[in-house]
């Protein structure tokens, strides 16, 4: 459905986004992540054209965005400010995206609107923060676009709105051919939702996991030694340190788990479990930490 084929943005001498390809399919989720200022926003603007790449092109259904941009017309983009409609009625609103998408689906719009209690008499500038969001997502899947881009949709939102919302995202991406590419600094909540997960650092992918997957290819262990970790663990590039508290240490082993489950038994740990496995480890692993994600 999307190709991403070996993106290059460069703004003011400085190279925001660095040579990425990859492919979102049909009826996918694909949640991305990384460190403030690794090129999120920046990718999401350039795959829907507001930004042109220095190098690089960005296809859907085979089609460039740039050189056909009626094709655009199946690509919706959710920002994480949902101010610029603020200053408008939703019927305005609703004229606007007729126009500028053929399959906008009116009566299915105001029956998600009653779903959710959205009043449709007030301007948008009068919801508050959560219901803005749910608004943003309710006129983005009514536009029944092929693939939607959400940067941050459940920052700053209760509890409450964050479940409708990620509850809401689901049933439409299944009852649908709909793709979603969601950006977002909510590990545990794409870990809910997603298929594979992207981790960006320094304007390239580093990594495009599947979340199924990714128990075959990582392992999260605690262990217990007399003394200090041994030298053969500590400096094998595969083992990560996640923690240390006293002589408890939880690792992170990547590649050969099984061989490296092994070789930590067989220095002879005085205590030794496998820990449930988090989408935040696999965070630590490739970027170092989980703050500013």
């Amino acid at each position: 459905m999307l190709r991403v084929e070996n993106v290059s943005k460069t703004i003011q001498n400085h190279k925001i986004l660095n040579n990425i390809s990859f492919e979102i399919e049909p009826g996918k989720i694909v949640g991305l992540v990384g460190r403030n200022g690794a090129g999120k926003t920046t990718l999401l603007k350039t795959i829907v054209g507001i930004l042109t790449p220095t190098q690089g092109d960005i296809r859907f259904e085979q089609e460039s965005v740039y050189t056909k941009p009626a094709i655009k017309q199946q690509i919706v983009f959710v920002p994480d400010s949902p101010e610029a409609l603020k200053s408008y009625s939703i019927r305005e609103i609703v004229q606007l995206y007729k126009l500028t998408y053929p399959n906008f689906d009116q009566t299915y719009f105001y029956k998600l609107l009653k779903k959710f209690s959205l009043n449709h008499d007030r301007k948008i500038r009068n919801y508050s923060k959560g219901m803005k969001v749910l608004f943003s997502l309710v006129l983005a899947f009514s536009t029944k676009a092929k693939l939607i881009i959400l940067d941050e949709p459940t920052d700053g939102l209760d509890v409450i709105i964050k479940k409708q919302i990620l509850k809401y995202i689901l049933e439409e991406v299944s009852e649908g051919h709909t793709s979603i590419l969601i950006s977002s600094h909510r590990l545990e909540e794409l870990e809910q939702i997603s298929d594979t997960i992207m981790v960006m650092k320094d304007g390239k992918i580093e990594s495009h996991t599947d979340l199924l997957d990714m128990k075959k290819k990582y392992k999260k262990i605690q262990v217990v030694f007399n003394g200090n970790l041994p030298t053969s663990i500590s400096s094998k590039d595969n083992v990560r340190q996640l923690n240390k508290t006293g002589r408890v240490f939880t690792l992170l082993l990547e590649g050969d788990i099984d061989k490296l489950s092994s070789l930590i038994q067989n220095e002879q740990p005085v205590y030794f479990e496998e820990l449930p496995l988090t989408l935040e480890d696999l965070f630590v692993a490739k970027l170092g930490g989980e703050e500013f994600v």
